[in-house]
């Protein structure tokens, strides 16, 4: 699953290394790719899809290394289909 989290408050670099810091420790997160004013992270088990993490936890470790989510956006990946055997 992808979560896309619009952040205000980061201005450089030291701000990306901060918030991709504080989204790496939270447990079940896979991969997190930080931008200005924006991150997007990669999770195994996230509660909306059964698992543990939630998004409340993701804006919880950015709110804790300063600075404020203003929106976030919660995708899950496609679905993939075996073919039928003929």
């Amino acid at each position: 699953m992808e979560i896309t989290l619009k952040i205000e408050g980061m201005s450089c670099q030291h701000c990306i290394a901060r918030v991709k810091k504080a989204l790496e420790t939270v447990k079940g997160v896979r991969a997190v790719d930080v931008q200005i004013g924006s991150a997007k992270v990669i999770c195994d088990n996230c509660k909306e899809f059964g698992g543990e993490v939630t998004v409340e936890d993701l804006i919880d470790a950015i709110t804790k290394a300063g600075y404020k989510v203003i929106t976030s956006t919660v995708t899950s990946p496609p679905t993939v289909t075996s073919p039928p055997n003929t």
